[in-house]
């Protein structure tokens, strides 16, 4: 039997993990030159979301496992701010980026949900 990581089991990861795969490929429009520059701190702001929350998980206490939490929720929001800069300079449209929004809001409120969880044990 194989056996999972308890973060592996969170809704915020579960979406979150998905939230990447599209920013990955949204981000893989952008000009070669950017891919290495803005493209990678998109990549590691979108990915520092999964690593934070599964980091957290991993945390004896509550008050560290909200510290994680909020690490990700403003990698979230750092990831959401770049692909609005990508827009601003012509590397995707509005539209791709408004399309990623309620993905984005969805993550936001997972992880809200689950730091007041957190809240509540301290």
């Amino acid at each position: 039997m194989i056996r999972k990581f308890s973060f592996e089991d969170l809704e915020a990861y579960k979406v979150a993990r998905l939230l990447v795969r599209d920013v990955y490929l949204l981000q893989n429009k952008f000009p070669m030159e950017e891919r290495f520059a803005l493209g990678d701190q998109i990549r590691r702001s979108i990915t520092s979301v999964t690593s934070n929350i599964a980091e957290g998980s991993g945390r004896k206490s509550y008050k560290e496992k909200i510290h994680f939490i909020e690490i990700a929720f403003g990698s979230m929001t750092e990831a959401f701010s770049q692909l609005q800069n990508a827009q601003d300079l012509g590397y995707i449209t509005e539209l791709e980026v408004e399309n990623l929004r309620p993905q984005f809001n969805h993550v936001a409120a997972l992880l809200s949900l689950l730091r007041k969880d957190f809240e509540g044990k301290v």
